[in-house]
C-alpha cells in the first residue's frame, strides 16, 4: 500500500495519537475511581471517555486510509472507510449506553447509593480540565487543516468534559440524594445515544451525498463571474465526498459562438481556481448560453 500524507494530514494524525494516549490514561483513572466508589455514573463517564479514544482511532484510520493512493478498484480513494468505521463505533456506543441504563435501573430498584471519596472528585476534576484542553487542541488543528473529522473529535472531547461536569454536580449532591448516582448514569447513557446519533447522521450524509452549502455555491458563483462573466450562470451543482477527495461537478453556460477551445480554456481557469481555493476536484459541463434546459 502506498500512502502520501501531507502536512495537514500529519497534524490531524498527531491530534488523534495524542487523544488516544491521554484518553486511555484518563479512562483507567476514572474507571478505577468508579469501581472504588461503586458509582455507575463515574464508570459510565469512564466509558464515555473511552469512546473518545475510539473516535480518535477513527480519525487516525480515516487519515491513513484517505492518504492511500487511489487504485484500479477504488479510483476515488478509500476515504469513505472513515464513515463506515464511524457507523460501527456509533452502534457500539449505543450498546454500551443500554448496558449503563440497565445498571442504573438496577441500582435504583435496589436503593444502592454510591460511596464517593476524594478519588472520585480528583478523577472527575482531572477529566473536566484535560478534556477541555483536548477539545481546544482539536479545534485549533481543525481550524488550521479544515479537517471535519478532527473538529468532530473536538466536540466529542467537549461532550465528555460536560458529562464530567454533570457527574461532579452529582458528587456534591450525593450526601443528600441517594438516587443521584443512578439518575446520572441514565443521563450519561442518553448523552452516549445522542453522540452516536450525531456520528451516524454525519457519516450517512457523507455516504448518501450532500447538497453543497450556500457558502460554497456563493464562492463558486463569484469565481465563475470573475473568470467568465455574469452570463455564465453556474448551476446543477453536485458534490461527492470521499473523505480527503471531494468531487464537485456543475454546469456553466457560455456564448454559443465561442469555439470549443475557448470554452475549454475558460472552464479550466474556473476549475483551477476552485481546486486551489476550495480544495475540491472539479468537473465542469459546458453548455451554450442559448440552452434553456
Amino acid at each position: 500500500m502506498i500512502y502520501i500524507m501531507d502536512e495537514h494530514a500529519k497534524l490531524g494524525y498527531r491530534e488523534g495519537i495524542v487523544s488516544v494516549i491521554l484518553n486511555l490514561l484518563l479512562f483507567a483513572f476514572k474507571y478505577y475511581a468508579g469501581i472504588v466508589s461503586a458509582s455507575v455514573a463515574l464508570v459510565a463517564d469512564a466509558w464515555h471517555t473511552l469512546s473518545d479514544s475510539l473516535t480518535s482511532l477513527v480519525v487516525i484510520g480515516g487519515i491513513k486510509l484517505s492518504s492511500k493512493k487511489p487504485d484500479k478498484e477504488h479510483p476515488f480513494g478509500h476515504g469513505r472507510w472513515e464513515q463506515v468505521s464511524a457507523i460501527i463505533i456509533a452502534i457500539l456506543l449505543i450498546l454500551v449506553g443500554f448496558e449503563f441504563i440497565k445498571d442504573a435501573i438496577s441500582k435504583l430498584q435496589k436503593h444502592e447509593a454510591a460511596n464517593f471519596g476524594w478519588l472520585a472528585y480528583a478523577a472527575t476534576i482531572a477529566s473536566i480540565v484535560l478534556k477541555e484542553l483536548l477539545a481546544r487542541y482539536a479545534f485549533a488543528i481543525a481550524r488550521r487543516t479544515g479537517n471535519s473529522a478532527v473538529k468532530a473529535d473536538g466536540w466529542h472531547h467537549r461532550s465528555d468534559a460536560l458529562s464530567s461536569v454533570v457527574v461532579l454536580g452529582g458528587l456534591f449532591l450525593s450526601p443528600y440524594i441517594w438516587w443521584i448516582d443512578g439518575a446520572l448514569g441514565m443521563l450519561i447513557s442518553f448523552m452516549l445515544f445522542y453522540a452516536a446519533y450525531g456520528i451516524i447522521r454525519e457519516a450517512a450524509n457523507k455516504i448518501l451525498g450532500e447538497q453543497p452549502s450556500e457558502e460554497v455555491i456563493r464562492k463558486v458563483e463569484n469565481i465563475v463571474k470573475e473568470e467568465i462573466g455574469p452570463s455564465a450562470y453556474p448551476h446543477h451543482f453536485h458534490i461527492h465526498n470521499y473523505g480527503y477527495c471531494i468531487e464537485f461537478t456543475f454546469h456553466i453556460r457560455v456564448p454559443g459562438s465561442e469555439t470549443v477551445e475557448e470554452a475549454h480554456r475558460k472552464a479550466t481557469l474556473v476549475e483551477k481556481r476552485i481546486e486551489n481555493e476550495l480544495h475540491m476536484s472539479v468537473t465542469i459541463h459546458v453548455e451554450p448560453l442559448e440552452t434553456l434546459v
